[in-house]
């Protein structure tokens, strides 16, 4: 996430880790559609010794692409209903158990959102997420409210965005695919450009556990347009799933044989 302070031992031991070429990458992926084509573009195989508890759904994909490790997880389906286990709970859970399992250096979260066109976000539109924070979280009591919302920094990439020349904006997590007028409200007050149902999510345990993570969100139908949330997901979501492959195939370029610093 964002850098510590400097000074302390910790800020010392961060700096001297954000100086070495990055040499493991951890995907963290919410959907099945989302998750193959970049599975497909590196090459990546599926883990046959699953590094994750017994019996859970959890899939693990990895390879090496040029000098870089890549991990890929995703949720798997629902041992019952058998759809994408999408939402902040899995991902929270499949998150922390690849950090623990894989230590990577750096996470991606790569996926679709919905956007917002008063932000100006367009379908196919992809964003490299500045901020993320939840917008259903809402707990009105004093300082409660602030870890309700968990406002957090993704990781600084200068060097990324100026190079891959994308857009910018902040994205807001909740665990419903419509938008509440409370979630509305919560969405406008954290200034969002874009919303999913995962990002906040794995930026919470990326925080907690210390591994900087950044965000690529690929819009896949407009918030505050004209057309029902859910028939556009699913009417652009091969689109944009193509979209989102091609600037994840670029950002992963530009990362390789660069440490953290460079980014």
């Amino acid at each position: 996430m964002a850098p510590h302070g400097e000074g302390s031992e910790e800020a010392l031991v961060v700096q001297d880790e954000n100086r070495k070429p990055i040499s493991s990458i951890l995907f963290v992926i919410a959907m099945q559609t989302e998750a193959m084509p970049v599975v497909n573009k590196f090459q990546l195989k599926e883990d046959l010794d699953p590094v994750f508890p017994k019996g859970v759904p959890w899939v693990r994909y990895h390879g090496i692409y040029k000098d870089l490790h890549i991990n890929l997880v995703w949720p798997g389906k629902d041992l019952t209903l058998g759809v994408d286990s999408v939402g902040t709970i899995s991902a929270s859970l499949v998150t922390y158990a690849a950090i623990q399992a894989l230590q990577p250096d750096l996470i991606i979260n790569a996926g679709t959102a919905g956007g917002f066109k008063v932000k100006g976000a367009c379908i196919s539109d992809v964003f490299l997420v500045s901020d993320v924070a939840f917008h259903d979280r809402r707990i009105p009591i004093p300082v409660f409210d602030l870890y309700g919302v968990g406002s957090r920094q993704s990781f600084s990439t200068p060097n990324l965005l100026n190079e891959l020349n994308l857009k910018v904006g902040k994205l807001s997590t909740g665990d419903s695919l419509d938008m509440s007028p409370q979630d509305e409200a919560s969405i406008v007050a954290n200034d969002a450009t874009v919303k999913d149902m995962e990002g906040a999510a794995v930026a919470y345990v990326a925080d907690l556990l210390k591994v900087p993570a950044i965000f690529i969100k690929a819009v896949t139908d407009i918030v505050d347009g004209d057309k029902p949330t859910a028939e556009e997901f699913l009417q652009n979501l091969a689109a944009v799933t193509a979209a989102l492959d091609q600037a994840v195939a670029q950002v992963v370029d530009f990362i390789s044989g660069k440490c953290l610093s460079e980014l």
